[in-house]
């Protein structure tokens, strides 16, 4: 078989280009490390690495998302440790307050500090965190939660907490609900409704302690109105502590609209016109404010002492407060065990997601890095076959009958 010339110079610089295509994707792959340089070198390998790494961008997600919250979060708790300690200082303020040694100008004083003390609590229910979005306002961040009324304080967030989500299938709260937190709170006092079927139009007001040795402590109460023809309105009043066996406290009271009705040392008033069969309830135990505990107080305080009545109305009042602040104390602290169990549970799932972090590094190095050993030999080899193949096309391209004739 005759070869010609050009096919002898184009076989050996398609070979000589083969080898040096060769060496130079085995010094790329020297130089950056990777065995993967393209989808085509190795594509079960290259689409199991884009999974693992799409897995492993989420997963540092999720690992931004637990900074956020463990910020959030432990603002949370520094605003509760702050609400804990105000409270605690009101309670010793109350005790104070009850020493027969204090006579009004100093309970005064002591109510004063206590203003101070619930401007200090609205301000910690309008905490923010770092990002400047309101801790106690649920879903609205950029809503101030609380703003001071004559009666404590109104609440402008929603239901919610706010959450993030920190690991798959996991969403946390990182911060609390206000209105929960600070308005949902039982306490001792008094709290009167309209039952649900009534059909007149009377309204019932917030009730008052009259005298407090005559309020029997625990006990719930109806009034219930009778409209005859006439038409003649009248009212009674019937202890409902025990629903199987009812007191009936005063009958056939004349019924006038906004006047007092007084019974066991309290008072309260009901205005409009009831319809026949309509009734009010009274339950000593309801969900107030903590403001409006504070503001309750306060008022208690600034009530002057001038006789047996008024003074057995300040020791009902400080008892009452007492109890509520203590509610109040309980309820934070139990939010405040929520957050430390949130924190822990971050820091746990911070040393999970590091774990897992470092696997899916493994196994894209297992994946994508080169052997440096194999790499090396394989570069040396290639060297050495370009070298050989470019000194024998230079010898055979050099061979020539005219060489001999000539020689």
């Amino acid at each position: 078989m005759r070869i010609s010339t050009s096919t002898i110079f184009d076989k050996g610089t398609a070979r000589m280009g083969e080898l040096q295509t060769s060496l130079a994707n085995t010094q790329q792959q020297v130089s950056t490390g990777q065995r993967i340089l393209s989808p085509s070198d190795d594509p079960v390998a290259s689409a199991r690495a884009l999974d693992v790494t799409n897995s492993q961008a989420i997963n540092s997600q999720y690992a931004v998302n637990r900074r956020n919250a463990k910020d959030s979060l432990s603002a949370t708790e520094g605003a509760l440790q702050n609400v804990t300690s105000l409270l605690q200082n009101v309670k010793a303020r109350i005790v104070e307050a009850g020493s027969g040694a204090l006579d009004d100008t100093q309970r005064g004083y002591i109510a004063t500090e206590l203003q101070g003390n619930l401007d200090e609590l609205i301000g910690l229910a309008n905490s923010k965190d770092g990002a400047g979005n309101y801790l106690f306002s649920g879903y609205k961040a950029s809503t101030q939660p609380f703003t001071a009324t004559a009666t404590g304080a109104q609440y402008f967030g929603d239901q919610g907490p706010r959450q993030l989500q920190v690991n798959t299938g996991r969403q946390i709260d990182v911060t609390e609900n206000g209105n929960a937190l600070f308005e949902q709170i039982t306490s001792t006092g008094l709290f009167p409704s309209a039952s649900p079927g009534n059909g007149g139009t009377g309204t019932i007001s917030a009730g008052t302690v009259l005298d407090a040795s005559k309020v029997k402590a625990g006990h719930s109460y109806s009034i219930n109105f009778t409209v005859a023809a006439g038409p003649t309105t009248t009212y009674d009043v019937v202890d409902t502590t025990d629903p199987t066996a009812p007191v009936t406290v005063s009958t056939n009271n004349a019924y006038t609209s906004g006047q007092p009705i007084i019974f066991d040392g309290l008072q309260f008033s009901v205005s409009g016109a009831p319809n026949n069969s309509d009734s009010f309830t009274i339950q000593p135990n309801g969900k107030q404010s903590i403001f409006t505990t504070l503001k309750n107080l306060i008022t208690t305080l600034q009530t002057p002492t001038s006789n047996t009545t008024s003074r057995s109305n300040l020791a009902y009042g400080l008892s009452v407060a007492n109890d509520n602040v203590d509610n109040a104390l309980d309820h934070v602290l139990t939010a405040r065990a929520s957050v430390g169990a949130s924190l822990k549970e971050v820091d746990s799932l911070d040393s999970l997601g590091d774990n897992l972090n470092v696997q899916y590094s493994q196994t894209l190095s297992g994946l994508q890095d080169i052997d440096y050993a194999q790499a090396i030999t394989n570069l040396m080899k290639q060297q050495n076959a370009l070298q050989a193949a470019q000194q024998s096309f230079v010898k055979i391209s050099g061979m020539s009958l005219f060489n001999f004739i000539n020689g």
